[in-house]
């Protein structure tokens, strides 16, 4: 016999009382669980977009198929001019297209997705040996890296370990960080570093994983750690651009390439942000990336010049807003991030994230921004904006919003089926 709180309990008693304790534990928390579930169950509007943009991703993937079929070792870039843009494997974008092919196979199962997404995916094989492009990540890991998670190929896995090991080579000790561009800008620059840079890391974690090598994991943790410093301000707004000095280790400036203005939050950038720092706190459990990527997604989220249907502007400080261009590519990158972090965060604020999601999507769903079957080249969304400063691909499709779209309707629709 046991005595607890001046009650005679014997053995027997005690674990039963345990067990309805727990069991009580488990219905009050799935009762309260029971109203979001419900919510996202019955939740029509997203459904219904979820499944259209699903369903119109599948048709507009086989019309940039068929267009690229007989063009050996070329992958779309944008549409512009009524002609396809491609590029070879050396760009930094042409890994989204295999990895949106990859999505589409998760979602349907069908073998022959499968094969496409294979045929596509081998055009980057030689991006593995690549030491002059820091988005060896983003190349290698949307395109084998969603093939190696969805079949297990290990000629997947060597590529992206070799890949691992060229993106490493970029790596400053004393700087702390990844280079970005090899270009100094007419000399500006000694060792750019970009707030994009982040969402190259991934491939890193990954390796440290499948290599057991710990000097891949602890590099993207430096660099992320030296992005929290130097690149974000008090606002949790970032800089594009930071170079280093390569003598002193320290920053020597602090500005733009791509935004309006130095000091202004050029959109794509503070998506990219984000989205790294919720993967850091996916891949690594450490506390510091989790409040960081709360932190931005608030500022983004609260932001005054965040448009209604919350599709940004190409840069929230842009001074014609809202005369300007807004950037899919933004949204989809945000509304992914948001997704994960709802997932991964356990304060009361993980709800907020998802309903922003939600909002985007169904705004990304709509006729303003879903390209109609058939059109656009073959792109998914329309209304994305590359590199406004330098007149470069503005108020077009873009490969990389496609892919960030695509993984955002997965990811929401993985909740909704739970």
């Amino acid at each position: 016999m046991k005595i607890r709180n001046g009650f005679i309990l014997n053995t027997r008693n005690e674990n039963i009382m345990k067990r309805s304790s727990l069991l009580i534990l488990l219905v009050g928390a799935f009762a309260a669980l029971i109203p979001l579930f419900l919510k996202n169950k019955e939740d029509k509007p997203l459904k219904e977009a979820i499944e259209r943009g699903l369903q119109r991703a599948e048709k507009q993937a086989l019309v940039m198929a068929d267009s690229l079929k007989n063009r050996e070792g070329r992958l779309p870039k944008t549409f512009s001019n009524g002609r396809l843009q491609t590029c070879s494997c050396y760009d930094w974008v042409s890994g989204f297209y295999p990895g949106v092919l990859w999505y589409l196979y998760e979602e349907n199962g069908n073998e022959e997705w499968k094969a496409l997404a294979d045929k596509f995916t081998s055009r980057l094989k030689a991006v593995q040996h690549v030491t002059t492009n820091h988005d060896v990540g983003f190349m290698l890991y949307c395109s084998y890296g969603n093939g190696f998670r969805l079949t297990g190929r290990d000629d997947y896995r060597q590529v992206l370990l070799t890949g691992a090991k060229s993106l490493s080579t970029r790596y400053n000790p004393l700087i702390k960080s990844l280079r970005s561009w090899d270009f100094t800008r007419n000399g500006l620059w000694q060792f750019p570093v970009i707030i994009d840079n982040m969402m190259n890391l991934e491939l890193l974690m990954f390796a440290a994983k499948e290599s057991g090598d710990s000097r891949f994991s602890e590099i993207a943790e430096e660099h992320a750690r030296t992005t929290m410093k130097n690149h974000y301000r008090d606002d949790f707004s970032s800089y594009h651009v930071v170079s280093y000095d390569t003598i002193s280790g320290l920053p020597h400036l602090k500005m733009t390439h791509q935004g309006y203005s130095d000091e202004s939050s050029w959109a794509r950038g503070q998506s990219w942000g984000l989205y790294g720092y919720v993967m850091m706190f996916r891949e690594t459990g450490n506390e510091v990336y989790l409040r960081q990527a709360k932190h931005i997604a608030d500022y983004l989220m609260r932001h005054p010049n965040m448009p209604s249907d919350k599709i940004p502007y190409w840069d929230y400080n842009v001074p014609d807003i809202p005369d300007t261009y807004r950037d899919v590519s933004a949204a989809a990158i945000m509304a992914s991030a948001l997704i994960e972090l709802s997932c991964l965060d356990e304060s009361p604020a993980a709800s907020s994230y998802l309903d922003f999601a939600r909002e985007q999507l169904i705004t990304l769903s709509s006729d303003e921004y879903l390209a109609e079957e058939g059109s656009n080249g073959g792109f998914i969304l329309k209304h994305g904006v590359g590199f406004l400063p330098g007149n470069s691909e503005i108020d077009v499709p873009l490969s990389y919003a496609d892919y960030y779209y695509v993984e955002a309707l997965v990811r929401m629709n993985r909740l909704l089926v739970k």
